[in-house]
């Protein structure tokens, strides 16, 4: 079986920058174990699945490890594809998902993710993390992941995770994200993953659905800027709207190819 496959850069709008994903369009569902074995292979931090029928497109989200409920970058991946090399015509996509209809706005080559937010509460750390961490922070909370709030920007970059310690608690989804106000935008983060191959996610849509939130209340406004401190950076426009955010950035095409699977 010959599958099309795209690598697309998400939330940059240059090569090599922002989040790496691999976008797979298919004519029905493989078995899931398939697509787990497909995405393994990809060796990227996702690979979307999608199927596409009239307008509605039935959207799915593979790490190298499990299936996700939730993915932004992915999922601005798959929209630049289906805009720029499937030719799809509406400016809004419908994606049907694990997190229920998600919307996505085509405006002059910028995607904006219409996503449910996720408002982040008090939580501690649990203990094994404890020394987990080389700077500690001024506040833990948690939605699906747990938020690391720091003062200082700085502090997001020099941060240092021990693997060992890190990699002692198992987590079902989600991850890690440390947080602080930025110095160039509204506000800046990083994203871990333990017990994963990719341990560091370099640009994290979903970690925006409680971080858009959290610094929407704590800065007192609705609109912002974000930037994920990765290697490869990547830059977000953010909207609080609620029960909703909206988190909106560019793409590029990376690669168009194929692979092959036998069945």
């Amino acid at each position: 079986m010959k599958l099309p496959l795209y690598q697309i850069d998400a939330f940059t709008n240059t090569v090599f920058g922002g989040n790496p994903a691999c976008v797979m369009p298919l004519e029905k569902w493989l078995p899931n174990d398939i697509l787990l074995k497909i995405a393994k292979e990809n060796a990227v931090a996702e690979t979307a699945f999608f199927v596409w029928e009239n307008d509605v497109v039935h959207l799915r989200w593979f790490t190298p490890e499990i299936e996700m409920d939730l993915c932004g970058h992915a999922t601005l991946a798959t929209a630049h594809c289906l805009k720029t090399i499937l030719d799809y015509q509406p400016n809004t996509i419908t994606f049907h998902t694990l997190s229920g209809q998600l919307l996505v706005t085509c405006t002059a080559g910028m995607y904006s993710l219409n996503f449910p937010a996720r408002m982040p509460l008090e939580e501690p750390l649990p203990t094994v993390w404890e020394n987990a961490f080389s700077i500690s922070p001024n506040a833990v909370l948690k939605a699906r992941d747990y938020v690391l709030v720091y003062d200082k920007e700085q502090a997001v970059r020099d941060i240092e995770i021990n693997l060992y310690q890190f990699n002692k608690l198992h987590l079902p989804t989600g991850g890690v994200i440390i947080t602080a106000p930025g110095i160039k935008c509204d506000f800046v983060s990083r994203f871990f993953t333990p017990n994963a191959s990719i341990i560091e996610d370099p640009v994290t849509g979903s970690a925006h659905c409680s971080l858009i939130p959290y610094w929407a209340e704590r800065l007192g406004k609705n609109t912002m800027i974000a930037q994920q401190l990765s290697s490869r950076l990547g830059t977000l426009y953010c909207e609080h709207k609620g029960n909703r955010v909206i988190m909106s950035g560019y793409a590029i095409t990376y690669s168009e190819g194929f692979c092959y699977v036998h069945l």
